[in-house]
This record gives structure tokens, C-alpha cells and sequence, in this order.
């Protein structure tokens, strides 16, 4: 079987990043666009919401640096973002949130070792968090770890409190199907979808595996609610072409090559529509 190509298409690694990884907002599919503004972790080690009254001095200067870090992050302006890590760790040396940032950008600059550091030293802080083992998770992914990624990724999931299980389900989900884990790609796959049904990402891989799998009537339902919503691209219309065109739902066909000529001409998957390369 062929590697699944993950949606969207990868030419902004700070977006798929920021899409994935555990913590960070998003804004959007198309584009480099800014994610909105949101904290890396905003628990305390006791599992409470940390307000005014509980921040030090040191602890709310760091904070502010690492929201300012976040933005820059956002932006793509990696160097920035790490001078901004530095003095929030100087003016903080025990704010987990600074080193689970910096894991972040170590991660988008494939500088892994560091990135597993500085995770670790976060983990070290602020013992069990969910947000840090996720990115663990997908750390350990990337550099074909698969067994160890899913530890991370059920450690994650263990945590009751945890508010970012869709996202989490979905990465294991990839991550299992680079694993050759498909039958377990797709349960988990579908339990993300539950939670969140309108995360692009789970519905394309999801479409897409079962596709592979020859089960065109479910395929046909995730690619269909995806391509009816904002964050259709050239990848979703292209499967959505290829579903429907074994289906031998021809005027489907015509429909969704239609949106991929005027929406994205100049894309592979419209090159790849013109050849009739269907089996691709």
C-alpha cells in the first residue's frame, strides 16, 4: 500500500506545526497565515487555571516573553522567537512553558535532540503534562520511533483533565499509519473525529484510508463533508475526484474537477486530473 500523503499540503511547516503539535492555536489551511494567540500550557503542577494572584514577578516577565515568543513563532520568525525563550527563561529558569516552546521550535527547525531536551526539561518541571507528551509523541514519530510515539501518545490520553484529545487521537492516528498500523490508524482516526469533526486534517487521512481500503461509501462521506466546507484544497478535491470517479458518479466528477481548475489550476493534483493519472 502507497504512503498516505497527510493533509494539507506541506509548504508551510510552521502551520502543519502549529496544526499538530499540542497548545498553539490555528487560524487556517490556505497559506501562511497567522495562528491566533494562545498559551503553550496554562495549568499549574496542580492542575488549576493559574491567575494574577499566583504569578511572581519572574514567573508573569517570563510568561510575557514566552507569549511574545509564540507570536513571533506564529510568524515563522524563528530567531526571534528564541531570543524571546531565552530571557523568558533567564527571568524564570522553572516556567515549563518556556522550554516546551522552545521544544516547539527546535521541532520546526528538525533539530530534534534539542527538541527532545527541551521537552524533557519541561516534563521535568511540570511532571505528567499531557501537552508535553504529546509532542513527545510526535517528536518520537518523526524520527521512527513508532512504538515509543505511541507511549507518549497514551500517556496523553490518560489524563482525564486533558482538553486536547482529538488533536492527540488524530497524530496517532499519522503517526500509526506510518507505522503500517492501518486497521489501528483508522479507530483512531474515527475517535478523533468524534471530537472534533471538523479538523481537516482527520477528516482527509480518514477519507483516504478508507479509500485505500476499497470502502467507497464511507470514504465518499468524509470526502464529501470536507470539500462542502472552507477548508477544501487541491488534495481534498483530488481524492474527492477519485472516490466519486469509482463510484462512477460522473457528474460528482465533473463538479469537483471543476472547482479544482478555477481554485487551484496550477496545482499537482490538477496536472495529475488533465494526464488522468487516476491510480496515483
Amino acid at each position: 500500500m502507497r504512503h498516505i500523503r497527510l493533509y494539507p499540503a506541506l509548504n508551510c511547516p510552521i502551520l502543519w506545526m502549529m496544526l499538530l503539535l499540542s497548545g498553539l492555536g490555528f487560524a487556517g489551511l490556505s497559506g501562511c497565515a497567522s495562528a491566533p494567540s494562545a498559551t503553550v500550557g496554562a495549568s499549574s503542577a496542580r492542575g488549576e487555571i493559574v491567575t494574577d494572584s499566583d504569578e511572581s514577578d519572574q514567573r508573569k516577565r517570563a510568561r510575557i516573553r514566552v507569549e511574545l515568543a509564540l507570536g513571533y513563532f506564529q510568524q515563522g520568525k524563528t530567531n526571534i522567537a528564541l531570543d524571546e525563550i531565552k530571557l523568558a527563561i533567564a527571568a524564570d529558569p522553572m516556567f515549563s512553558d518556556a522550554y516546551s516552546l522552545r521544544g516547539l521550535v527546535y521541532m520546526a527547525l528538525n533539530d530534534f535532540a534539542f527538541a527532545e531536551e527541551s521537552f524533557n526539561k519541561a516534563l521535568s518541571i511540570r511532571q505528567k503534562d499531557p501537552n508535553v507528551l504529546h509532542n513527545l509523541g510526535w517528536l518520537k514519530c518523526q524520527l521512527g520511533a513508532y512504538g515509543s510515539a505511541l507511549v507518549f501518545f497514551e500517556q496523553a490520553l490518560a489524563d482525564p483533565s486533558y482538553m486536547g484529545r482529538a488533536k492527540t487521537l488524530m497524530a496517532q492516528g499519522l503517526c500509526q499509519v506510518k507505522a503500517g498500523m492501518l486497521t489501528e490508524a483508522e479507530g483512531s482516526f474515527l475517535k478523533s473525529y468524534e471530537y472534533d469533526a471538523a479538523n481537516p486534517v482527520t477528516g482527509y487521512n480518514l477519507s483516504r484510508l478508507l479509500f485505500q481500503k476499497s470502502e467507497l461509501n464511507r470514504a465518499q462521506f468524509y470526502i464529501r463533508r470536507l470539500n462542502n466546507t472552507e477548508f477544501a484544497n487541491a488534495e481534498s478535491l483530488w481524492l474527492g475526484i477519485k472516490v466519486e470517479k469509482k463510484m462512477g458518479n460522473l457528474q460528482a466528477v465533473a463538479q469537483l474537477a471543476s472547482q479544482l481548475e478555477k481554485r487551484f489550476s496550477q496545482s499537482p493534483e490538477a496536472t495529475s486530473y488533465r494526464k488522468g493519472a487516476f491510480d496515483e
